[in-house]
């Protein structure tokens, strides 16, 4: 069976926040000429994280033990966000996070990670079967334009669904791209392409190639 476009999009997005992951984790990730790396992964994790609680998990509530299947992802999520901002917080010298060490932190997150695409590809999948082709193409673009303007930082102890969770989404992006910019942080300015601006929905909704993938 082809996997929806909802599907390909998500995996389209879990290989590319891999891709950013893996520079971050290399050895002296930490230098300030480094920071960027970890800065993106950051952000745009916290960013699919925040759009696929505002668009998606309303969809997934309702299909068959939906309630169970939200309760699980948003357990994932607020456990995802709390490593990541403790990677945030060791990487910026943050006394209270210097015990732990980079490579459990990471460990953790890789863990959490593979739950998370996981438990997304699931939900994908059943939305897929649940709505229309054009309805899916609908809410993978709902979804992909939402990260664009989704925090650019964790929240764990936010509402994360339900109109509480998306009004606290949209107070913390005013807030964190106020921090971004005071910080110069996320996209520091000599980097002028950010890494969602090619998403996958110009590829997957127009039919466009991914870059560096070539025809089979």
């Amino acid at each position: 069976m082809t996997a929806s476009t909802l599907e390909q999009a998500l995996a389209y997005e879990h290989s590319m926040i891999r891709e950013l992951a893996a520079p971050a984790q290399q050895p002296g990730g930490s230098r300030p000429d480094r920071r960027h790396q970890t800065d993106w992964f950051y952000a745009i994790a916290a960013q699919h994280l925040a759009a696929a609680e505002d668009v998606l998990l309303p969809h997934v509530r309702r299909l068959p033990d939906g309630r169970e299947r939200v309760a699980a992802y948003v357990g994932n999520a607020k456990q995802l966000e709390r490593s990541l901002r403790f990677l945030k917080a060791r990487q910026y010298g943050d006394s209270r996070v210097l015990h732990l060490h980079p490579e459990h932190v990471w460990q953790v997150i890789d863990r959490l990670l593979a739950e998370h695409e996981h438990l997304e590809a699931e939900c994908g999948r059943m939305i897929g079967e649940e709505l229309d082709t054009d309805h899916v193409s609908a809410l993978t673009e709902k979804l992909l334009s939402a990260e664009e303007v989704a925090p650019t930082r964790a929240h764990p102890y936010s509402p994360h669904t339900g109109t509480a969770g998306r009004l606290a989404h949209r107070m913390w992006r005013v807030a964190d791209s106020a921090w971004d910019t005071a910080e110069g942080r996320v996209i520091p300015t000599k980097y002028h392409v950010h890494p969602k601006r090619d998403s996958a929905l110009s590829h997957y909704l127009r039919g466009t190639l991914i870059p560096d993938k070539k025809p089979q």
